[in-house]
């Protein structure tokens, strides 16, 4: 007896004061809901209303259990709302996370057009250039720009290569070096949300060899890029954070002939067997936008 249906009527009857008006709301036989009712309070072993001529009011008991059970009812049904859009292509919350060069210049075109095709969708952005947990955090889609995902996530589908170079300033002494090799630590800028050092693989097409970047660290492309431009070390970045740097002239290309390994855009998803319908739709659609942009990444 104690089921969702019955819970829900007991709250709709409290709200009405009234049986009839109760079984007026729920279109269902007057008769229905004094006999839900009773079942109720005899599985309870407690009466939950009194009942006049007029109106039927809570019992003491009765407004304990129905304050206790509303916000229970209420999270049920949310539950149940959220599952159900989880398997609409056209409804529900998306929580996305993505790199905040990619979530600054690109995604809100992505999104924007994404929105015209599918209006009752909403979104939560989170631009972080650290790697967030998608599965802790609540995510259902994050935008990555790095090596291979590790092994924890399960659903993960590369867009497409993003290069990197090793850049610095113009009239720094490291513009005038012609080999890695003469790189110290202290020289590197390192890339890194914790302050620790970074090592670069890098090769020439033959030989290969490993740069410690220890000088300063930053979890962000941009500040890297701009403690670079100021003269403060080499920097290894993709070209998308360095670009305006070159076209400027506050950043130079050097070491041309090494390259560490690409890095990839890659869309990653919390472990499932099958991608919810409206994640599956938005990642087509981001893919779509973004791999005739490769060359410029």
């Amino acid at each position: 007896m104690n089921d969702h249906r019955t819970l829900r009527l007991f709250l709709v009857a409290a709200d009405k004061k009234s049986f009839a008006q109760t079984a007026r709301e729920l279109d269902i036989p007057p008769a229905s809901v004094t006999r839900a009712i009773a079942g109720l309070e005899a599985e309870l072993g407690m009466q939950l209303f009194i009942r006049t001529s007029k109106q039927v009011t809570l019992t003491t008991e009765g407004a304990v259990y129905a304050a206790h059970i509303r916000p229970l009812l209420d999270s049920l049904d949310e539950a149940r709302r959220d599952t159900m859009h989880a398997h609409k292509v056209d409804e529900g919350l998306l929580r996305l996370s993505a790199p905040t060069w990619l979530g600054e210049t690109i995604l809100p075109k992505v999104i924007a057009q994404f929105s015209k095709l599918y209006p009752k969708m909403s979104y939560e952005l989170c631009l972080s250039d650290g790697l967030v947990d998608i599965v802790e955090d609540g995510f259902d889609l994050a935008i990555r720009i790095s090596l291979q995902p590790s092994d924890k996530y399960d659903t993960w589908r590369k867009i497409c290569p993003v290069p990197r170079i090793l850049v610095a300033a113009p009239d720094s002494p490291y513009a005038l070096m012609d080999h890695p090799g003469l790189l110290e630590p202290e020289d590197c800028l390192a890339y890194n949300e914790e302050g620790q050092s970074e090592n670069w693989i890098l090769s020439d097409g033959g030989a290969s060899m490993i740069v410690t970047a220890s000088a300063f660290s930053a979890n962000s492309g941009e500040v890297l890029a701009d403690w670079a431009s100021h003269g403060l070390g080499v920097a290894l970045l993709p070209r998308f954070n360095v670009a305006e740097h070159l076209r400027s002239g506050r950043l130079v290309h050097v070491f041309k002939a090494w390259a560490p390994p690409d890095l990839w855009l890659t869309l990653c998803y919390p472990p499932c067997q099958t991608l919810p319908p409206r994640i599956a739709t938005l990642s087509e659609h981001i893919e779509k936008y973004i791999r005739p942009l490769a060359g410029s990444l």
